[in-house]
Parts: C-alpha cells; structure tokens; sequence
C-alpha cells in the first residue's frame, strides 16, 4: 500500500528557507512520477513542482522558478523540495502526491493525474 509521508513544514519568515521531504513509506511505489502541490485558504491546490521517476524530468509552477529546487533519489521514491526566498505568498499546506502510472519519463502537473497524496504539511511564511 502507498502511504505517502511529508515532513519539513513550519514557520519562517520572508526570505527564509525550508525544505520539504517525501517518502513512499509502503514502499510499494512503483516507477511513478511525484510531484509538489499546495493548497492556500480559499484557494484551488495548484501544481508547484514536480520530478519524473529518473530525475531526468523537472516541472515548476512559474512561482517557484528561480526559487525552488525538485529533487528525488533517482529510481526512488523519495522526493525533496527546496525552498528559498519564501515569500508569505507562499503560504499555504504543501501536499506530495504521486501517480499510479509506472512510465520513468513521465510528469504530469495536473492533480487529477495523480493517484496518491500524503497528507499534507502547512507551511506559513510571515512578513
């Protein structure tokens, strides 16, 4: 069974950085992409970033460019997110999702392409 975990969130302020893990603690994952997303108060969850089974492949929500980094052991099912420059914009619950497809290229940025989230780690960024 998928059981995706996250951890990293917290408390920070502008400018501050963090960095967000994601682990399959099943360990039943197959060859799937994985993927960031987040979710603000009375906001739609929106892709941020997200990287393909091989690494190879990298997507960022043109918010996080320039400022956040998708990482992931190649050919395993851990994925990190670095983030730098926060901004209180950038506030909100961060969610790890991952996709049931088992193709190493493949990156969706849509949710409703994704089969497996965690639960989700808040974090807030004050002015």
């Amino acid at each position: 069974q998928v059981q995706l975990v996250e951890s990293g969130g917290g408390w920070v302020q502008t400018g501050d950085s963090l960095t967000l893990s994601c682990t399959d603690s099943g360990g039943t994952l197959g060859a799937s992409a994985m993927g960031w997303f987040r979710q603000a108060p009375g906001r739609e969850r929106e892709f941020v970033a997200g990287a393909s089974w091989n690494g190879r492949r990298k997507e960022y929500t043109d918010s996080a460019k320039g400022r956040f980094t998708v990482s992931r052991e190649s050919y395993k099912n851990t994925v990190y997110l670095q983030m730098n420059s926060l901004k209180p914009e950038d506030t909100a619950v961060y969610y790890c999702a991952a996709e049931a497809i088992t193709v190493p290229v493949h990156l969706p940025t849509s949710s409703g392409q994704y089969d497996y989230w965690g639960q989700g780690t808040q974090v807030t960024v004050s002015a």
